[in-house]
């Protein structure tokens, strides 16, 4: 019996070296054995090599480096029968079939599933006072401390912790990954009380209705359980479920919030009553919600109708409510609303004696990641909605109508305009008001330069005391 002694119990390049030479010395598989931690390499002489040297396929390599990692004893003779067999059978690993290859590819999956189980499973705990080093405690199913240490190095690379597991312990200072022999449980940190805010807010998620033991059981195995603080709760919880479940159906449904309330009454066809013309500005507000003159109510979380007295001397329109808009249902109480209120007062303007609409009524988005991110209606959708800021105007009856940038320059005048060119001039409408454009209060925010901000927002002061003056009918 020839024996090959391997450094460690996951000592591949040992295991490699020590295998080809055992092949290329035509030593058959039963007559070769592998030891961890024995002192000679081999018990027995080598026989002399046969035959030429010849190279092991890659797959066969990659899927090696996965079956060491294995728990069962006997993977490095496997591992060698297929060495064995690969000489005189090139194409053997893509027969997945064989019950080699087949044993081989299951040990791989398996030393994977529980690389991805570390992943998911360790959990950090404080061992300073300052919380500047963490320590977790791990029992893999598995050898894949060594596997996995780099996934942890990367996503937590700014904080030093140490893994310690029974095979091998993985320590990262913020610059390097070093290794040092497993431990046992009594090594494990203590659990910190934010593992108790952590164990209520696990319960409070917990929902009996949708629970589903074997399916939890196959994502999260009971051998990990002893690992994880929420653990302990989860026997009482799936004990406790039927009983929860029947007390919340008794219970009753909830009052739900309002974007879930517009959800679930969300309906695209036109409404009857969508035509009639309204008689009040509270008439506008309370039909908003369910105008499907455009799309953009399906997104949005309500409509948002205009804002001032019935009969206002002054309107400013500007282009659509925004997220903050969007959740409050009122005008201009974002960022940008609290610029214009700012520039309103330094104008000599008392918000409550104008009327605030938008030409849009829906908020227009485009999510990036969980952030809704303004979006310009286009033309469509602008005319649209010009059908409630013709009736806001006829309700409120205006002398002065500000727009405030190009969508709303848009919809008060009825065709694009450069705001630019008639910034700040007044201009005769058809309804006998007399209009004025100017930039939106947001086109301030967005500018980089704090001089050149500073000078527009003068600019944007100046105009608002040009529509005062023209509402007041005291114009130079």
């Amino acid at each position: 019996m020839h024996v090959v002694s391997l450094a460690s119990e996951t000592d591949f390049d040992g295991w490699r070296a020590g295998a080809r030479r055992l092949r290329l010395a035509g030593a058959p598989p039963h007559e070769a054995a592998f030891s961890v931690g024995g002192q000679a390499l081999f018990d027995a002489p080598l026989p002399a090599a046969e035959g030429q040297a010849f190279s092991a396929p890659r797959a066969f390599l990659d899927l090696a480096e996965r079956v060491i990692l294995h728990r069962k004893e006997d993977r490095f003779d496997l591992l060698y029968r297929l060495l064995w067999r690969l000489k005189d059978e090139p194409n053997l690993m893509r027969h997945e079939t064989d019950a080699d290859v087949a044993d081989a590819l299951d040990r791989a999956k398996n030393v994977s599933r529980a690389a991805h189980k570390m992943k998911a499973f360790v959990r950090f705990r404080p061992v300073d006072a300052a919380e500047t080093a963490f320590c977790a405690w791990f029992e893999p199913a598995h050898r894949v401390a060594e596997l996995t240490a780099p996934f942890f190095a990367r996503r937590f690379s700014t904080m030093a912790f140490s893994i310690l597991t029974p095979d091998l312990c993985a320590h990262w200072d913020t610059q390097a990954l070093s290794f040092t022999p497993g431990v046992d449980r009594s090594h494990a940190p203590k659990g910190d009380e934010i593992e108790v805010f952590w164990a209520t807010y696990y319960a409070s998620t917990f929902n009996p209705a949708r629970l589903k033991p074997a399916m939890m059981q196959s994502e999260m195995p009971k051998r990990y359980w002893r690992n994880l603080p929420e653990a302990r709760l989860i026997p009482d919880l799936m004990a406790q479920a039927e009983q929860r479940e029947r007390a919340m159906v008794r219970a009753g449904p909830t009052e739900p919030a309002r974007y879930a309330e517009k959800a679930l009454r969300r309906v695209p066809a036109r409404s009857a009553d969508e035509d009639r013309a309204p008689g009040s500005l509270a008439d506008i507000a309370a039909r908003l919600d369910g105008c499907r003159r455009c799309d953009l109510w399906r997104g949005a979380t309500q409509g948002v109708p205009g804002e001032g007295p019935a009969q206002a001397r002054l309107m400013f329109v500007g282009e659509q409510p925004g997220d903050q808009e969007d959740l409050s249902g009122k005008p201009f109480v974002g960022p940008a609303g609290k610029l214009f209120d700012r520039a309103l007062a330094e104008a000599g303007i008392d918000r409550s004696d104008v009327y605030v609409t938008n030409a849009v009524k829906h908020f227009k988005y485009e999510l990036r990641g969980k952030r809704r991110l303004h979006k310009t209606p286009d033309a469509g959708e602008v005319q649209a909605c010009r059908w409630w800021l013709d009736h806001e105007r006829r309700l409120a009856r205006p002398r002065v109508i500000v727009a405030l940038g190009g969508t709303a320059a848009r919809a008060v005048l009825g065709k694009a305009v450069a705001v630019t060119k008639v910034r700040g001039r007044p201009l005769a409408l058809e309804d006998g008001a007399e209009g004025l454009v100017t930039v939106h209060p947001s086109y301030l925010l967005r500018l980089p330069d704090e001089t050149a901000k500073a000078a527009a927002y003068k600019a944007f002061v100046e105009d608002l005391r040009t529509a005062g003056r023209l509402a007041r009918g005291t114009a130079a």
